[in-house]
C-alpha cells in the first residue's frame, strides 16, 4: 500500500494518515476521495470523504473535525462551562470556525448571544458544505459570526461584557500561537464579569502536559482563580486523549449548578462530574 500524502487526491487503497513526530505516533483512517480543498492566507483547509468516519476536515495537515466523533469535542468545549456557572447568558468562542461549538452553546435557551471569532472564513465555507450538522444554528438570532483577528477583537471588547469565552483553538502555533499568551488572557479577564469562566482546549495530558502547565500557570499571573483540566476521549486527536482547561474570574467548584436539560449525545451530569476527576499526574504537577 502507497504510502499517503496528505494533499494528493485518494483512492479507496489509500489512507487519511496524520502523523505526530514528537510522540512517534499517527492516526490514520481510510479514506474514499478528496472533496475540498482551499488555502486561506492563514492555513490549508481539507475535507476527505471517509470509508467508515464520514466527512474528515484536515487543517495544514492536523485532523481537526470527523463526522463521526466531534459531537464529544463540541459538548466538551461547552456543555461543562455552561453548567458550571449559575447564569450564563453572554458567550464568546475565539475560534470554532467549524461552528460545532457554536450549535451546542445556542442550545441553552439562558444564553442571549453568542459571538463567535474566527480569523479564517475557509473553516466555516467547508463545514456549512461538508458538515451542515454543526451550522444549524448560523442562522440563529442570537448568533453572531465574525472572520477577524480574535485577538484584537479581544482587546477591543468592553469591559464586563461576557460570562463565558471559549477558546476554540487550533494548536498553538500559526494564527492560534496568539491565543496562548499573558496579554491574550489579560483582555480575556478584563472582558469577563465577575464569576465569569474561560474554557480553552489544552491538548493531549498524555502528549502535552508542559503546554497544560504553562496556560494554566498563566492564567494565575493574571488573576484568574480556581483552574481546573478536564478530560475526555477523542480518538482523532493524537493520543486520543484530550482536555479542556478552565479558569473563573472569581469562585467556582466546577460542579454542575443545573440539570442538563439540552439534547446531548455524550454530555450528561455523570460526565461532567468524571471529567473534571483529576488523574495523579495532574494533581502532582500542579502541586509541585
Amino acid at each position: 500500500m502507497t504510502e499517503l500524502s496528505p494533499n494528493r487526491n485518494l483512492n479507496t487503497n489509500d489512507w487519511i494518515i496524520e502523523t505526530w513526530d514528537p510522540a512517534g505516533s499517527a492516526f490514520a483512517l481510510a479514506g474514499a476521495e478528496k472533496l475540498h480543498e482551499a488555502q486561506s492566507p492563514f492555513q490549508k483547509v481539507e475535507v476527505y470523504r471517509s470509508d467508515k468516519w464520514g466527512n474528515v476536515m484536515l487543517i495544514d495537515g492536523c485532523y481537526m473535525v470527523t463526522s463521526k466523533d466531534n459531537f464529544v469535542y463540541h459538548e466538551m468545549m461547552s456543555h461543562p462551562a455552561l453548567y458550571s456557572h449559575a447564569n450564563p447568558k453572554d458567550v464568546v468562542i475565539i475560534g470554532g470556525g467549524d461552528c460545532g461549538t457554536l450549535r451546542e452553546v445556542l442550545k441553552h435557551p439562558g444564553v442571549e448571544s453568542a459571538t463567535q471569532i474566527d480569523i479564517d472564513k475557509e473553516v466555516t465555507i467547508a463545514a456549512e458544505k461538508y458538515f451542515p450538522e454543526l451550522c444549524e444554528s448560523n442562522n440563529d438570532p442570537r448568533a453572531k459570526l465574525m472572520w477577524i483577528d480574535g485577538i484584537k477583537w479581544m482587546a477591543e471588547a468592553d469591559d464586563a461584557s461576557a460570562d463565558i469565552i471559549i477558546i476554540d483553538s487550533t494548536d498553538p502555533v500559526g494564527p492560534g500561537e496568539g491565543l496562548f499568551t499573558r496579554p491574550f488572557y489579560t483582555e480575556c479577564l478584563r472582558v469577563l464579569r465577575d464569576g465569569g469562566i474561560i474554557v480553552q482546549q489544552s491538548e493531549s495530558p498524555l502528549l502535552h502536559l508542559e503546554l497544560i502547565k504553562d496556560i494554566r500557570q498563566a492564567w494565575r499571573d493574571v488573576g484568574f482563580e480556581c483552574d481546573i483540566t478536564e478530560q475526555f476521549f477523542l480518538p482523532s486527536y493524537p493520543s486520543g486523549w484530550w482536555s479542556a482547561s478552565f479558569a473563573c474570574k472569581g469562585q467556582n467548584d466546577w460542579q454542575a449548578k443545573r440539570d442538563c436539560d439540552v439534547p446531548t449525545k455524550y454530555y450528561n451530569r455523570g460526565i461532567h462530574n468524571g471529567a473534571f476527576a483529576q488523574p495523579q499526574f495532574l494533581i502532582d504537577a500542579f502541586e509541585s
